[in-house]
């Protein structure tokens, strides 16, 4: 049996799907602490054909991934996701969405640019819900001060079913190689400040069992 490594919350023995990769320097990041990516599948919104042009090592990563045995999507929408036909049967120990970013259309102070930016997380989780595994977890990092503050991950969570574990501070650091990237337009390629921001770790509310609602039922007549 393999010796399990790990990587702060994430371990070779987990079933990891990564979402909204921009350049797969994340995923590279497990993949190069764990020795393999067989437990793993990275995604992006971007087909093949224009990471090239927005990213300048995304070509480069993806082929260190494909070599240590990744299994890579391009093309992957976030909110729609569950009813893709590679991943729709498949359930994962953790999923995650590092800095999800609906674009600049509108200013991430105004009211209009904080609901899109909702609307992104909420089809993210509401998707990720019906794909995680009873015990699994689903990961968001994201900046904690204002105006992303203001996009309230808990109460969207709570929406769709999910209960916030904890928060965990994060930092850059402790993932060697790992480069965020803006994701947008001419500004793909740059990185950006993450600042004060947290890993927002969720897991499914599960329902009572069927049998403790029949017993209440009967409990009635007594």
């Amino acid at each position: 049996m393999e010796k399990e490594k790990r990587i702060k919350h994430y371990s070779s023995k987990h079933k990891i799907l990564l979402v909204g990769e921009g350049d797969f320097s994340f995923s590279l990041c497990l993949a190069k602490a764990f020795g393999s990516a067989s437990n793993m599948v990275a995604t992006s919104l971007d087909s093949k054909g224009t990471l090239g042009i927005y990213y300048s090592r995304a070509l480069d990563n993806l082929l260190q991934l494909e070599d240590l045995g990744c299994t890579i999507l391009h093309g992957v929408d976030a909110h729609a996701m569950s009813q893709h036909a590679f991943l729709k049967d498949k359930l994962f120990d953790q999923i995650v969405f590092n800095f999800p970013h609906a674009g600049f259309l509108f200013s991430e102070l105004s009211s209009r640019g904080i609901e899109l930016h909702r609307d992104l997380v909420r089809g993210f989780m509401r998707s990720s819900r019906e794909m995680v595994s009873e015990d699994g977890e689903i990961h968001v990092t994201h900046k904690t001060t204002h105006p992303f503050s203001e996009w309230k991950m808990e109460e969207i969570a709570k929406e769709v079913g999910l209960f916030l574990v904890n928060e965990v501070p994060f930092y850059k650091w402790d993932y060697d190689g790992y480069c965020n990237k803006k994701g947008s337009g001419s500004k793909c390629n740059k990185t950006f400040n993450v600042g004060e921001c947290s890993t927002f770790r969720f897991m499914k509310k599960k329902d009572p069992p069927i049998t403790s609602q029949v017993n209440n039922e009967r409990n009635e007549y007594f």
